[in-house]
């Protein structure tokens, strides 16, 4: 008996689910035969949904990119611009490392994750470029710090986090000083997380 299309639908979506689990755990070394006994379903499924290991793993980027980007749009409209843009830096860093493996494997698979997935990453940089113009607005972040500038802040510390397996308190503390020098004033240290 064929599936219906929204069993079909359903599987798509715990593959999905599934793939970014074991590949943002395992990077590389993750395989789909991983994804498919995890996500209940058979090797042929994934394939038939997926057909290489790198169409998998390009729909997976896509949807990671697509979850912060949605996260941060949420984080535009915050009563408190200041604590919306450093947790949302907080929450790149922590997620820093799972989407450096999916990269990894994505990129040993063939892709290209400069170029694929749709400019999702660009896509990203924007959405963050809203939420420091709006906490600069609210004083909270100094006026003189650019995007390209805090970007670059941003990758710095995702990868050294993710790269160096910085401990909770060692990262909590190197993020601290990252915060101090984005901070405008008295007013931005009510606007951070209290976990800063």
């Amino acid at each position: 008996m064929e599936p219906t299309r929204a069993d079909a639908r359903g599987n798509r979506a715990r593959i999905l689910e599934v793939a970014e689990e074991v590949f943002g755990r395992g990077g590389s070394a993750a395989s789909t035969e991983e994804v498919a006994r995890l996500a209940g379903v058979g090797i042929a499924t994934v394939f038939r949904h997926y057909p290489t290991k790198r169409a998998l793993l390009e729909a997976v980027l896509v949807k990671h990119f697509d979850r912060l980007c949605g996260q941060a749009d949420d984080l535009a409209g915050s009563a408190d611009p200041g604590r919306a843009f450093f947790g949302f830096f907080r929450h790149l860093v922590d997620d820093a490392a799972g989407k450096l493996a999916i990269i990894e494997a994505f990129t040993d698979a063939g892709g290209d994750a400069r170029d694929k997935a749709d400019h999702r990453p660009l896509d990203l940089r924007a959405a963050f470029g809203v939420l420091l113009a709006r906490a600069q607005e609210a004083g909270a972040v100094r006026a003189d710090a650019r995007l390209e500038e805090v970007y670059a802040l941003l990758v710095g510390v995702s990868r050294a986090a993710a790269h160096l397996h910085l401990d909770e308190q060692v990262r909590a503390r190197a993020l601290g000083i990252v915060f101090d020098g984005l901070a405008c004033g008295e007013g931005a240290e009510k606007s951070r997380p209290e976990d800063a």
